[in-house]
């Protein structure tokens, strides 16, 4: 592995892991009625984040996957099958 290789990867984890902890505060930040509205409970957090919990399918528009950081444009659109816009 070359040493800039080293650096993409060392970048792409801090993008990832800034990305999660984005998520996870603003799904923290809903009230419980919200996080009932899209299906989860409030210690189910930290494993819907981290992709452990809830399958991708379960996510239906694409304000639910960008927050968690899914293929928003296949799940906004509800076909796999469209390009995205």
């Amino acid at each position: 592995m070359s040493l800039i290789n080293l650096f993409v990867e060392a970048r792409n984890a801090l993008a990832s892991r800034r990305q999660r902890r984005r998520a996870m505060e603003e799904l923290m930040a809903l009230d419980d009625r919200s996080l009932a509205d899209i299906g989860i409970h409030r210690s189910q957090i930290p494993g819907v984040v981290e992709g452990l919990s809830v399958p991708v399918e379960a996510f239906v528009d694409g304000v639910t996957a960008s927050a968690f950081g899914y293929a928003a444009p296949r799940l906004a659109t509800g076909r796999s099958w469209m390009p995205p816009i």
